[in-house]
């Protein structure tokens, strides 16, 4: 995984979001850690990806492009997509992101 670390060509988004997708022809609901034009981590439950696998998920109703699976280690995995996500989509699906983090937080103050 280090090898990846270095050969990356964009900046990853913290993203630490729910979003559904596919994956073995059936729904996967997984955490998103972060995002990039080329990738994302993501975190399930234990075993729920092997490397190879193709996946495809929808992120704040974004659909990502076609995913394969690079590496798993417990819970986590990588996905390399096919093609990139335009930087623009990068940064409005982590603003938007923010944007509820600080929305949340001030409910949370206002309790």
């Amino acid at each position: 995984m280090e090898g990846i670390e270095s050969t990356r060509s964009a900046d990853r988004k913290r993203l630490d979001l729910l979003v559904q997708g596919r994956m073995r022809s059936r729904t996967l609901y997984v955490e998103v850690v972060d995002v990039s034009e080329g990738g994302c981590k993501i975190k399930g439950r234990h075993g729920f990806a092997e490397e190879g696998e193709n996946v495809i998920l929808k992120i704040d109703g974004v659909r990502t492009p076609l995913g394969k699976i690079v590496w798993v280690e417990g819970e986590h995995a990588g996905i390399a997509f096919e093609g990139k996500m335009h930087p623009a989509i990068v940064d409005h699906l982590y603003n938007q992101r923010m944007e509820q983090k600080k929305s949340l937080g001030k409910g949370e103050k206002a309790a």
